[in-house]
């Protein structure tokens, strides 16, 4: 473990972190809602400085989302347990396909066809094995029900073991550990916005009963102003040394009031400690950061893609599906090519190509040639929240989408072919006035000399979780509304140091 770290450990829309420990290497899943691939798997050696290795759900027979899936629907939450000689991942698909478990020998994959669990009523699944190699699934609610995890079957009723803190909302996220004497049950409660923490009980038997710990709830920042909010959603792991870690989720509100979040929510870590048979957990460190761009071998430069390789990075996400005739690095050798699918950003089946946006502030290019097309640089929240820049005819247009309301909010003539676009972000670095958002969004088109033609800058408190609702965060990338258009290249800058380099390559 690294001895100063900053948080977050995974900066961006990293939610609902799963982590287990595998000899001196820690594997990491998370939420990934309405994106393909989904459920990214990541890799580190001290549990601060991450590898996407890739995506647990990386093809259509194993991810279903079809086109009238909801931004924020998709897979919640799962879990993932080494156990046997097997990488084990759970987890529900809310658009129908319910709760669905996968394995793999190597967790970069490939990974197994699902196997449907239609007996495991709820979200969040959870997955524990006891002394005698039964499988005990426990979800959202907190209800349980012994499994059969390579079959799917289910074994008596489901029951619930323990209702959270009296009068807590929402106990969910539900993990379940043998540590010493006891089955320890780990839950989240409170809702995930401000309110959210984190409580635990402990049993003899992996069904309890369970009694709740007297210093319940063991981790909540509610009521306070620390810069690391609605913490909860959390994962135990136990290092070679014999110290105990804490993964969760949190978010960092910036601005005036109410305070915006724009990046989702994210990972973060904390050292835990026993006291009595209890966890104790210690604070979330805001240290300065050890700076790291660890590179994925065979990998290109982490924060530049120049689409030289076959497949496209596990980091590139796509909305709901990414069909080889609409996405391809194939058809214009070093270039990405996308073929217009929708019309916007608006509709569910526009073609998108996107990474999370990891840093406060950063700087995005990328060098676009709209063809006989119509596409550009997105900023994504949802369908009814983003900013682009589009270029198509000889024409750049800066378009806003907030709520119901769609305008051209600047246009200007470029040359025909070839144009590279840009957007900063730049994070509110102080507040003066309560009202004042998280930070400005910039949109232009370069100059041979370098420098942003500046179409205008937009508010980003319109493209933030407090503001739009749902469970994401922003996605930056590229589109096609129509026709074809290509990218022969895209470079994500940070602006800001960023927590450990904000790096999930």
């Amino acid at each position: 473990m690294a001895d100063v770290f900053a948080n977050p450990v995974l900066s961006g829309f990293h939610p609902d972190p799963s982590v287990c420990r595998v000899g001196a290497d820690y594997y990491l899943a998370c939420s990934s809602f309405e994106y393909f691939p989904g459920v990214p798997i990541l890799h580190s050696r001290d549990l601060v400085h991450w590898t996407q290795l890739g995506n647990a759900l990386d093809r259509p027979a194993q991810l279903r989302l079809p086109p009238g899936t909801v931004s924020s629907g998709g897979i919640y939450a799962p879990t993932l347990r080494h156990h046997d000689g097997r990488f084990w991942l759970i987890t529900t698909n809310v658009q129908g396909d319910g709760n669905l478990l996968v394995t793999a020998t190597d967790p970069a994959g490939p990974w197994s066809d699902p196997i449907r669990l239609p007996g495991v009523a709820g979200i969040d699944p959870d997955l524990a094995w006891d002394e005698d190699g039964n499988c005990w699934c426990t979800y959202a609610g907190v209800g349980q029900v012994r499994i059969d995890p390579h079959t799917g079957e289910s074994f008596g009723e489901p029951r619930r073991i323990w209702s959270g803190t009296p009068g807590a909302k929402a106990p969910e996220a539900p993990h379940l550990y043998r540590i010493g004497e006891y089955w320890y049950l780990l839950i989240a409660e409170g809702g995930t916005e401000r309110g959210h923490g984190v409580s635990i009980a402990r049993g003899r038997t992996p069904a309890g009963p369970f009694e709740p710990c007297p210093a319940n709830p063991i981790l909540t920042h509610r009521g306070t102003e620390h810069p690391i909010q609605n913490t909860g959603h959390a994962d135990l792991v136990r290092a070679p040394d014999d110290s105990w870690w804490m993964v969760l989720l949190g978010v960092r509100p910036r601005g005036g009031t109410p305070g915006w979040h724009v990046l989702g929510r994210e990972t973060f870590l904390a050292p835990v400690s026993w006291v009595d048979g209890w966890p104790v957990v210690g604070g979330l460190s805001t240290a300065p950061p050890v700076p790291a761009w660890p590179l994925l071998p065979g990998r290109a430069d982490p924060v530049r893609d120049d689409f030289d390789l076959s497949e496209l990075h596990p980091r590139w996400i796509s909305l709901r599906q990414r069909p080889a005739d609409l996405c391809t690095t194939k058809e214009r050798t070093g270039w990405l090519t996308l073929h217009g699918g929708g019309g916007s950003l608006d509709d569910l089946d526009v073609t998108f190509v996107g990474r999370r946006q990891q840093h406060l502030s950063c700087r995005v290019r990328a060098l676009v040639d709209p063809a006989a097309g119509r596409g550009g640089l997105a900023v994504r929240l949802d369908e009814h929240h983003h900013y682009e820049i589009e270029v198509a005819a000889g024409e750049a247009l800066l378009i806003s989408r907030i709520g119901p309301l769609r305008s051209v909010v600047a246009r200007r003539p470029v040359p025909t072919g070839a144009v590279v676009l840009r957007i900063e972000v730049t994070a509110t670095e102080s507040v003066r006035d309560a009202r004042s958002g998280p930070d400005t969004l910039s949109f232009g088109v370069e100059e041979p000399d370098g420098t942003m033609a500046t179409l205008g800058a937009l508010d980003g408190r319109y493209l933030s979780t407090e503001v739009a609702g749902g469970f994401t965060g922003r996605v930056i990338g590229m589109y096609a509304a129509a026709g074809t258009v290509h990218f022969d290249w895209f470079d994500y800058e940070p602006a800001d140091a960023g927590p450990n380099g904000g790096s999930d390559e």
